[in-house]
């Protein structure tokens, strides 16, 4: 018996161990997002993308899938750089927030009080309209332009009266140039170029030393090629690069999948990265707010971030696009999960891979295909839809024609929920998904798509 022992109590270990090991569960199999990665590649027409899965507050798996360039056939690897375009946002809201708690500047005050030279109207802005994107600004498009640290202030302080579409404060309303000026707002508080501002609070703490600002820097790493158009047409590369150094708060930083994914498990730890504290846990705090209603959807925008809850659980996230380039992040802090997509074609960004990586990750099911409803309206409700609606430079126009609501560029308009519409593909443009704000009375007042928000004018 004495000599048993020694085995049944490796036997207990063992049994011990398997059952709860079987109690957790079998890690999530990674490898299978290889697959769809290519798959999705494939569909889109994009050249290449790089992946990172952070799991359980861990980065668990990288991955590089297809070409960095179309011409040269260089294979992408996990760790090269790509421009973010949007999902910049949050670097440079951080940037400014972290100023903010060191009393540098108030988020309510005008911006005018710190950063000067601007235009009367611009100098009213506060912090706040500008990083949750109800300043009442449009979206004017700045993808190419000087490259020195000086084109910043000078796009900014160009930003006049022209450039607003509504009231500050009166509705939520994407806007590049919003985030421009957040990151000049930034650089004259930290009294020094945005691009070095933001790698000393924001890149450095983290360790994301390939992270840039500046092509010239980016250019010395391992870099994915940029490449159009921004459809499922055949790739080709972009040349030149497009860059602008005015716009580089809005959605001109490089990094990678990996130097992303460290400022993903910061957010998600209360600022703390590797057992110190990278971010004040305040700063986090305010970036992941919940701050701008959307119209007509079921989250909010924080400061450059989306934020919502599903299934009970919290989701932040982002995507972007610029010139050559896309990327998407997703994170879900109540499980400490995040992936980051990043792509070399204008646009792209994978959703059905992100999708698969939260199935894995948490056991979220892949979401079906939306149903296609389409609801009647009658002759008053048409009327009341039609309109102009403006933001910037571009209106859009509904009309009533032989008893049809219709663009005025072509389109039918089908009614598919409460608030949401679909116009219908043209030989010009493709289908617009859309849904229509009302204010207390009833009354139509703007028109929101893709994040924008159309001012009703007549």
């Amino acid at each position: 018996m004495n000599q048993l022992r020694p085995l049944l109590r490796v036997l207990f270990i063992v049994v011990v161990g398997f059952s709860a090991f079987g109690l957790r569960g079998a890690a999530p199999d990674w490898s299978l997002l290889a697959a769809t990665a290519k798959a999705e590649l494939k569909k889109a027409q994009v050249p290449g993308c790089a992946v990172a899965v952070v799991h359980e507050g861990r980065l668990v798996w990288t991955g590089g899938f297809g070409v960095a360039n179309v011409d040269t056939g260089q294979p992408v690897a996990a760790d090269m750089l790509f421009r973010l375009g949007s999902t910049t946002k949050m670097f440079t809201a951080a940037g400014l927030v972290d100023l903010a708690e060191e009393g540098k500047l108030r988020l309510d005050e005008p911006v005018g009080n710190l950063a000067k030279g601007l235009t009367p109207e611009i100098a009213r802005l506060t912090a706040h309209q500008l990083l949750t994107h109800t300043a009442g600004l449009s979206d004017p498009n700045a993808m190419e332009g000087p490259h020195d640290d000086v084109a910043l202030g000078e796009r900014v302080r160009a930003l006049g009266p022209k450039d607003f579409f509504d009231a500050p404060g009166r509705i939520y309303s994407y806007s590049n140039a919003g985030y421009w000026i957040a990151g000049f707002v930034a650089q004259e508080a930290g009294g020094k170029p945005y691009a070095d501002l933001l790698r000393e609070r924001i890149f450095r703490p983290l360790g994301m030393e390939r992270s840039t600002f500046r092509p010239t820097m980016a250019m010395t790493w391992p870099l994915a090629v940029g490449h159009g158009p921004e459809d499922r047409s055949p790739p080709k590369v972009v040349r030149p690069l497009a860059d602008n150094a005015g716009a580089w708060p809005a959605g001109q930083m490089f990094s990678s999948a990996p130097e992303f994914a460290r400022f993903c498990i910061a957010l998600m730890d209360a600022g703390r990265f590797e057992g110190r504290q990278a971010i004040p846990a305040a700063v986090v705090a305010k970036l992941t707010q919940a701050h701008a209603p959307l119209p007509n959807e079921d989250r909010h925008y924080g400061y450059g971030l989306n934020v919502r809850v599903a299934d009970g659980l919290r989701w932040w996230s982002h995507t972007g696009s610029r010139t050559g380039y896309g990327s998407l992040v997703r994170l879900c802090p109540d499980r400490k999960f995040a992936v980051i997509i990043l792509c070399n074609k204008t646009g792209a960004n994978l959703p059905a891979l992100a999708d698969h990586a939260a199935e894995l990750a948490l056991g979220i099911p892949r979401p079906a295909a939306p149903a296609r409803l389409v609801l009647p309206m009658d002759v008053a409700e048409r009327a009341r839809y039609a309109g102009t609606y403006t933001n910037g430079r571009t209106n859009l126009v509904l009309r009533v024609a032989n008893g049809r609501l219709v663009a005025a560029t072509g389109g039918e308009i089908t009614k598919r929920g409460p608030h949401r519409f679909v116009r219908a593909a043209t030989k010009t443009a493709p289908a617009l998904e859309f849904t229509l704000v009302a204010d207390a009375t009833g009354r139509i007042t703007h028109l929101s798509a893709r994040g924008r928000a159309w001012r009703r004018i007549d």
